[in-house]
């Protein structure tokens, strides 16, 4: 991934996991990376998916009950 892409931060790295495991179950590609550090994320993983992606794993997140934040 690059700097045109999305990052989803978590609270914990179990959810940063399942939220790995959720887009990959749905199609969606993704990236596993440290978070930004200007985040303030709880968790030092975050997930980098592609703009165009951004809904989708967004609202297969909340379908499978996975906590997330947007950074950017």
């Amino acid at each position: 991934m690059n700097d045109e892409t999305a990052v989803f931060t978590f609270d914990t790295t179990h959810h940063a996991l399942w939220a790995e495991e959720v887009a990959g179950e749905a199609g969606i590609p993704v990236e596993v990376i440290p978070a930004p550090p200007a985040a303030q994320a709880r968790c030092s993983l975050a997930l980098a998916t592609l703009p165009g992606d951004v809904a989708r794993l967004a609202e297969e997140l909340r379908a499978g009950g996975v906590p997330f934040a947007l950074f950017g």
